[in-house]
């Protein structure tokens, strides 16, 4: 018997994730072989490096505009709440597989990690326009470009940290993968992971 399951993402949902996600890695490759000369051959994902040069501020345009999307859509989901704040405290214990507190739709480390990738893509947005040539850079003042450029890479290397710590955390509990996917998950995986959110959904009582 297949076990009964609750759509935790709809596919314009899935979608705008994986455009996200794809824009990530293309930006995060060619941001490291601009910035470190021992990855320059990386600007080969997008053909040559005149061609990175050239696309990789667009290619951030798009993943702002799709991660501005997913802001709008989840931002009230992602208030702390004093449950987040135990959660956070009870990271060792989540580590072992015990969950705590009634978690709602995302818990304390989904949250963290939700507003840290607002931050720095509000930080990539800005420091990013002031140095890119030659729309804006050519009528700014080379020492604001240059904070503008340790600013965007200090951000870079924020996000791609929390990313690493968000992909490990979607491999290490099983069946966050098949709800960005497939958009469904257990009422098992919901009941244990997401209590409070199982009972909006489900409509039954704690």
């Amino acid at each position: 018997m297949k076990p009964q399951l609750i759509q935790r993402y709809s596919a314009p949902e899935r979608i705008n994730h994986w455009i996200v996600a794809v824009c990530f890695i293309l930006l995060a490759l060619s941001g490291l072989a601009f910035f470190y000369p021992a990855f320059f051959w990386l600007t080969g994902v997008f053909g040559t490096p005149q061609l990175a040069r050239i696309i990789h501020p667009f290619v951030g345009v798009l993943m702002f505009v799709a991660f501005a999307r997913q802001f709008f859509r989840y931002w009230h989901h992602n208030l702390l709440t004093r449950d987040d704040i135990q959660w956070m405290k009870s990271v060792k214990a989540v580590m072992q597989g015990h969950e705590v507190g009634d978690t709602g739709k995302y818990n304390g480390g989904q949250k963290g990690m939700f507003w840290m990738m607002c931050a720095c893509m509000l930080v990539l947005l800005v420091s990013g326009v002031i140095a890119w040539r030659p729309y804006f850079a050519i009528h700014l003042p080379i020492p604001l470009i240059r904070v503008a450029l340790l600013a965007h890479a200090c951000a870079a290397i924020a996000l791609i940290a929390s990313i690493i710590v968000h992909v490990y955390a979607a491999f290490w509990v099983k069946g966050t993968i098949r709800a960005m996917v497939e958009g469904v998950v257990t009422h098992g995986w919901a009941k244990k992971h997401h209590p409070r959110w199982y009972r909006e959904v489900t409509g039954k009582p704690k």
